[in-house]
């Protein structure tokens, strides 16, 4: 840390004494000679200089930066016993009508465009559907949701009125070193717009368990509630990642805050850009395991870094690419992969379209295998189907699974049957604690092929339902009577 000038200390009690013992005017020539002029703030050019004030690059950054406020209206059922007159005697005439319960969340976002597409986290706007955003400069403009990515819990919002915004410049993850300087910016608790400093305390954060995509920036900066969706930000002002989570026993911060990196960012951005409703990733067509000390020894590894083709899908593109089971994935492109949630990770911000070189130890030697990276494909086609009637499965849709879908639920473990997709509040099927995600596998020991046959197999009344069900990479079967 460069020293603080201790003659600036000393000058100042000079300054005090000459007050004392001077005539007004020699004190205020000599206020006038030792008072600096103004100097003006520029970027820091030297880890030296930003320690001297972190200003400039929040002047620079701070004017992209946005609140969002987001909120749902449920409304309340009437209540039965309003025509009841002692029922409204002791509750008032108000008691039981139909009521409003307003749903509300905040967070915060940032402009990466200047015809305002604003990026925040998906869970900042989950299941909301009136969202506004409110500006540096305290405008407040509505905004659409354009694209909801939960698999990394980001989402892409456009303000409707207005233009030529203020924008950050998105920067690169990868460039990224634990004990870089950052900056968090956000509106923590409702307090208005914060800015909080601190360094990167890790990389690659992969067991963290938010979203599919665990690859996180850990920092220290204090992020709060209400940070969520806001920006971590590096010394020349450029978005570096996205503040998603913190871990914390008391709610507030305790030094562990967790950012989406920048470079998964640009991706999300881009299917917005390009009018996508969801995001296309490439598919590796293959299940990865996580190597224990003892797979890695059977398989002559020094060490239990890397990712274990456990099953390839013989039309994959692993498969095509050369891969067998038992390889063992340790680099894309160049950067290392430590582990499944890496490559997924590396895989996942590549654009579609081109090749993967993927570093891979078979048999003890090393070798490179280029693939192609292309997007699952759906085949089947998902038909959807909606259930009724009087069954477990009722109120909740079902798709018929294919490359893409397992891909878009993280289905696991099993490749046949339906999944459900969409579970309706106050359903048959919510009450039974069905849950998206969930595959149905065999009903009464018939199998259940499409979304068509659980549909014809529903339809019949039965004294009870034989359930085989597929859920995070397990399978079980339940009986329900009818």
């Amino acid at each position: 840390m460069r020293p603080f000038p201790r003659f600036v200390i000393v000058g100042a009690s000079i300054c005090l004494i000459g007050a004392i013992f001077l005539p007004r005017a020699a004190t205020k020539m000599a206020l006038a000679q030792t008072t600096p002029a103004p100097q003006e703030r520029v970027i820091p050019q030297s880890r030296a200089d930003a320690l001297l004030s972190f200003a400039p690059v929040v002047k620079k950054a701070q004017p992209a930066v946005v609140n969002v406020f987001a909120s749902r209206v449920d409304h309340a059922p009437a209540n039965p016993f309003f025509d009841d007159p002692i029922f409204r005697r002791f509750f008032g005439e108000g008691g039981g009508r139909p009521g409003r319960n307003i749903a509300q969340s905040l967070g915060s976002g940032v402009i990466v465009d200047a015809s305002g597409l604003v990026v925040t986290n998906h869970h900042v706007i989950e299941g909301m559907t009136d969202v506004k955003v409110s500006l540096a400069d305290k405008r407040e403009i509505p905004a659409k949701v354009l694209l909801r990515d939960p698999r990394t819990d980001l989402a892409v919002l456009k303000l409707t009125e207005g233009g030529n915004f203020p924008v950050m410049e998105l920067g690169d993850s990868d460039a990224l070193e634990v004990g870089d300087l950052v900056l968090a910016i956000g509106n923590p608790f409702a307090v208005g717009q914060t800015v909080t400093q601190g360094i990167v305390s890790a990389l690659a954060r992969t067991q963290v368990g938010i979203s599919d995509y665990g690859f996180f920036i850990q920092t220290d900066a204090a992020i709060n509630p209400g940070n969520s969706g806001g920006p971590l930000v590096d010394m020349n002002g450029r978005m570096i990642g996205v503040n998603s989570a913190i871990f914390s026993k008391s709610g507030g911060s305790i030094g562990i805050g967790f950012a989406i990196p920048v470079n998964m960012v640009k991706i999300v951005v881009a299917a917005a850009k390009s009018g996508g409703k969801q995001v296309r990733r490439p598919w590796l067509g293959a299940t990865l395991q996580t190597l224990s000390q003892e797979i890695a020894e059977s398989l002559g590894l020094e060490r239990p870094t890397g990712a274990l083709l456990a099953d390839l899908d013989p039309k994959g593109p692993a498969a095509e690419a050369g891969l067998k089971r038992g390889d063992v994935i340790v680099s894309v492109d160049g950067q290392i992969a430590d582990d499944p949630e890496a490559v997924g990770y590396r895989l996942a911000t590549k654009p579609l379209g081109g090749v993967a070189s993927l570093g891979v130890l078979r048999g003890g030697k090393k070798i490179v295998a280029p693939m192609k990276l292309v997007a699952a494909p759906e085949i089947p086609e998902r038909d959807p189907v909606k259930l009724k009637g009087q069954n477990p499965f009722a109120g909740a849709t079902f798709e018929n699974i294919s490359p893409a879908v397992a891909e878009e639920l993280s289905i696991q473990g099993v490749s046949t049957g339906v999944v459900a997709t969409e579970i309706e509040d106050g359903s048959m099927a919510q009450r039974l604690n069905l849950q998206k995600g969930d595959v149905i596998i065999a009903i009464n020991d018939r199998k259940v092929a499409t979304t068509r046959d659980l549909e014809q197999i529903t339809s019949a009344k039965s004294y009870y339902w034989k359930i085989t069900v597929g859920r995070g990479g397990q399978v079980f079967t339940t009986v329900i009577g009818g």
